[in-house]
């Protein structure tokens, strides 16, 4: 189903007010690693906001996950008192973790093994 307007309205305001959240509570960097929101999907209902988020060169992203589980009513709370007067319930938040770039670097490796045997086809075909 796609996405209505008020939808991507809310999901654009949650995401610019979110970027600001993590980068003021000092969640956008940890453990020597960055955690962004690569983005946020709205309920028809607009009770609930599932927030994606990217994590780039982390060694345990279940604690990462777990830490900002862990701070989500603070996260919730300061998003409420920004947005109180643009809408009538704040949704629900809930975070998932986005593994599309791990999945980018696996297909990015994956046709690199396949140049690379190509490579080496044309050369024993060449030698032939």
């Amino acid at each position: 189903m796609e996405e209505g307007k008020r939808q991507r309205q809310i999901a654009g305001l949650l995401q610019e007010e979110l970027n600001d959240i993590f980068r003021r509570l000092g969640l956008n960097m940890l453990n020597g690693g960055m955690v962004s929101i690569s983005s946020i999907k709205v309920t028809p209902d607009l009770l609930e906001a599932r927030i994606y988020l990217s994590l780039f060169k982390m060694n345990d992203n279940d604690a990462v996950m777990k830490k900002i589980q862990d701070r989500a009513w603070e996260i919730k709370r300061e998003l409420a008192e920004r947005i109180k007067h643009q809408l009538r319930r704040i949704p629900v938040l809930k975070f998932y973790l986005d593994d599309t770039l791990d999945h980018v670097f696996k297909m990015e490796e994956i046709f690199k093994q396949i140049q690379e045997d190509q490579g080496r086809n044309k050369e024993q075909d060449n030698d032939l």
